[in-house]
């Protein structure tokens, strides 16, 4: 009887790592898509990545402090390596904007409000959301890869976290 519970014990600390992270040697075709934003434009992730890597940032969004705190904490420390931050949200776009506003985010949101983005990237079903994503990146290079993926189990990282994680 004990050697099964050791074995379940085992099995539970062998899988209760840190954050899930993909292998960042193991680059994927990355899923073009067009999408609105909070301002009223269109998001298109081709146009972007002509000129720059984008990092596609996925979060709750509204209701979760950490996902709006975490925009600005990263945007101009990515805008000085050359890429472009690119936060995603499911919510409706006014709901997000007036969210973005209370925290003095300017820049455009996109809106996902199908899903059909977070769930072509892996991003629903994480940390126990299966609406929504939970906070999670992918980098998208200019070459048209997903280069790398992280989910993170906090609602809130460090830039300098973030940038060692990328970098």
């Amino acid at each position: 009887m004990l050697v099964p519970l050791a074995a379940i014990a085992v099995l539970v600390i062998l899988g209760s790592g840190d954050d899930e992270t993909t292998d960042a040697t193991t680059a994927s075709t990355a899923m073009m898509f067009e999408l609105p934003t909070t301002d009223g434009t269109t998001f298109a992730l081709r146009d972007a990545l002509a000129e720059s890597d984008v990092l596609l940032y996925f979060s709750m969004g509204v209701g979760c402090d950490g996902c709006f705190a975490q925009i600005p904490e990263v945007a101009d420390a990515l805008d000085q390596r050359g890429i472009t931050l690119v936060p995603v949200m499911v919510q409706d776009a006014d709901l997000v904007d007036r969210a973005a506003a209370a925290w003095g985010i300017d820049r455009p949101i996109v809106i996902d409000a199908d899903r059909s983005v977070s769930d072509a990237y892996g991003m629903l079903g994480i940390n126990g959301h299966d609406d929504r994503p939970f906070h999670s990146i992918a980098l998208v290079t200019q070459d048209g890869t997903t280069s790398f993926v992280k989910h993170y189990e906090t609602m809130f990282v460090e830039a300098e976290q973030m940038l060692a994680d990328l970098f």
